[in-house]
This record gives structure tokens, C-alpha cells and sequence, in this order.
């Protein structure tokens, strides 16, 4: 007798930014996934095609219309997103896990274990740190066992996740100066969210390149705690974000001064990621670029030599593994499906 597919019952609560309509993309085209109820307090009653004219005609999504969260149950889910501002998440976090429904945060609530720490970047106090405790930062190719066996999983944040996979293989061999460690990093404005803001409109972002959060940025204490762990011991990180012309990606030039002038760096990824489905690490002497991965999960590294040092170069889009990408292939972990279920599309290019 034939297996069926296991078939997941999925909510989205915040459907209408940037990283709404990318899992709305990615999990149309899921063959394990149902798409159950999307909320938007403003929006309910619009039809998703209506809203999003890229999603007409899919028929996972031509049934559906916003609705408002009092309207939807996500309890009768298996797993719900949240593409929501901090604080979401954990107000609702009891009540489903309570339900046995599984949830993945795009925002914050999860992200760092303490709580304090959270307050003091986030400017309010977490909801349910007994459940903070238990939540895994899902970044696969750090913690795919512990994301098996998760009820919440803090999704990372985008600029972390490129600079994380940069800097993983050289902190975990302990071939790098821990307290000396530079990001120098690039974003599309979509990194800003799906909102009318000076910076982030055309005539202000185009033909434009400019820093921003230079004395200090939400994703820095996550980047250090995610480093910390990996190296086992307390770093220093220089880390500079700047927002690029351009709609998707992340680029990260990363710099680390070598410990062992010895080793062969280029082999050193090359043997870590070998196995991840998600990380490509170029041949030496290539080097990435944003377009190789736009619409993709793919991140794509390389890495060069220097006089007793190392660059990194990480490139990622945003939207996706920085983002909506990730939160799927983590469903996948959670559920015990292939993790690169409804993940395999190549990136677009031009």
C-alpha cells in the first residue's frame, strides 16, 4: 500500500510584508503544506490575489482571503508562521503551544536567550521567557538536531545568517582571533520591510549607498551570541550594516585575523559544507555575487587568503534564506520532512 504524504495544516499570522508574501510564495508550491488561515488586521476580507497580483491564479491561494486574528484559529494548525513586529509571537506563544501547534518566528521574540538582553534591544519585556528557555535558534547548519525536536524555533535574521555561516567553519576550528572580528555588510532596502519611510522610498535609496545603525543594531547581539557558541568563549565583533540600491540580497565581507597561518582555508569550508544543501562554497579564486542567489535559498561563499588573515565573502537573498526560506526549511526539520522540500527552485537572473 502506498504511503500518503504527510499533510501539514499551516497558518500565517501577518501576511502583508515583504516576508509574508515570499512564505506565501514558498508555501503555495509546498507539496506537504495547506495554507489554512492568513491574518492582517487591516487587510482581512482581501482576497491574497487581490492583495498580491504575483499570486493570482495559484490554487492554494485563489480560496483564501485575509482575515483578522480573532476571526482565525491557529490552534487547528500543525505549525504557524509569524512575519509579524516583535511582541507578536510570544503573546500568542502559551496558547498554541499549549495546542501542540509548533511555531516559527520571523521577528525576534526568540532569537536571544536572555531576557534582558531582549529588553534592552527590543524596548519591552518578554512575554514568556519559561518558553524562551526552550526555543531553538533555527539556523540549520548549526543546530538541525535541535530544530527535530523544537515546539518554537526563533528564525535568524538575515544579516546573522550570512555573517554566522561566514565566520561558522573558522570559530568552530578554532583558527581565528575570537576577539578581532569584522562584518561589513550590505542590504536591499526589501531588508527594511514592506512600510513608507524616507530612507527606504526610490528617490532616497536609488543611485544611493549608505551606512546605518553604526552605534549599534538589533542583529549585533544576535550575531555575538550565535558566534559565542561557536567559538566557545566571548568575542569581539565590529559589525557595520549598510543599505544598497538594490531590492533583495545580502552581501557580508567579513574579516578575521588567522591564529595558524598554516592552514588551508579554502579546504576548511569546503570540508564543513560539503553536506549542507544550502551553502554553496565557490572554487577559489571565484567570488559571489547577489544576483547567483535572488529568489533562491542558496548562500554562497568565498573565501581568500590575506598576510595572516582571512576574507570572507557571504552572499544570501534576504527574503529568503534570510528569511521565508529558512522559516520552510525549518518546517521541514520540525516535521521530519526533506529538508529541502519546496526549496529546490534555482535563483532568477537577470
Amino acid at each position: 500500500m502506498a504511503v500518503l504524504p504527510m499533510k501539514l495544516n499551516v497558518g500565517l499570522v501577518g501576511g502583508t510584508g515583504y516576508t509574508g508574501v515570499e512564505l506565501l510564495r514558498l508555501l503555495a508550491q509546498h507539496p506537504n503544506a495547506t495554507l489554512r488561515c492568513i491574518t492582517s488586521r487591516k487587510d482581512a476580507g482581501t482576497p491574497v490575489g487581490d492583495f498580491f497580483p504575483s499570486l493570482r491564479g495559484h490554487p492554494a491561494l485563489d480560496r483564501l482571503a485575509f482575515c483578522t486574528p480573532d476571526e482565525a484559529d491557529p490552534t487547528e494548525c500543525d505549525v504557524v508562521f509569524f512575519a509579524t513586529p516583535h511582541g507578536v509571537a510570544m503573546a500568542q506563544a502559551e496558547t498554541l503551544t499549549a495546542a501542540n501547534t509548533k511555531i516559527i518566528d520571523l521577528a525576534a521574540d526568540f532569537r536571544l536567550q536572555d531576557p534582558a538582553e531582549f529588553e534592552r534591544w527590543y524596548n519591552m519585556p518578554h512575554a514568556c521567557p519559561h518558553l524562551l528557555k526552550e526555543a531553538v535558534y533555527g539556523l540549520p547548519e548549526v543546530n538541525r538536531e535541535a530544530i527535530r525536536q523544537a515546539r518554537i524555533v526563533g528564525n535568524p535574521g538575515c544579516y546573522p545568517t550570512a555573517v554566522q555561516l561566514g565566520f561558522l567553519p573558522l570559530l568552530e576550528a578554532n583558527l581565528v582571533d575570537a576577539g578581532n572580528l569584522i562584518a561589513d555588510c550590505k542590504s536591499g532596502v526589501s531588508g527594511a520591510g514592506r512600510k513608507a519611510e524616507m530612507s527606504i522610498i526610490f528617490p532616497e535609496a536609488a543611485d544611493n549607498f549608505a551606512a546605518y545603525g553604526v552605534a549599534g543594531h538589533r542583529h549585533h547581539p544576535e550575531i555575538k551570541q550565535g558566534l559565542r557558541r561557536m567559538s566557545k568563549q566571548q568575542v569581539q565583533l565590529t559589525f557595520t550594516p549598510h543599505l544598497a540600491p538594490m531590492i533583495r540580497g545580502i552581501f557580508a565581507t567579513l574579516y578575521a585575523t588567522l591564529t595558524d597561518d598554516s592552514v588551508d582555508v579554502q579546504a576548511l569550508f569546503e570540508r564543513r559544507y560539503a553536506h549542507e544543501p544550502f551553502v554553496d562554497v565557490l572554487p577559489a579564486g571565484k567570488l559571489p555575487d547577489t544576483r547567483s542567489v535572488r529568489a533562491s535559498n542558496m548562500v554562497r561563499i568565498a573565501v581568500a587568503r590575506r598576510p595572516h588573515g582571512v576574507t570572507v565573502l557571504v552572499v544570501e537573498d534576504n527574503l529568503v534564506k534570510g528569511a521565508a526560506g529558512q522559516a520552510v526549511q525549518n518546517m521541514n526539520l520540525m516535521f521530519g520532512l526533506p529538508e529541502t522540500t519546496g526549496l529546490t527552485a534555482l535563483p532568477v537572473s537577470p
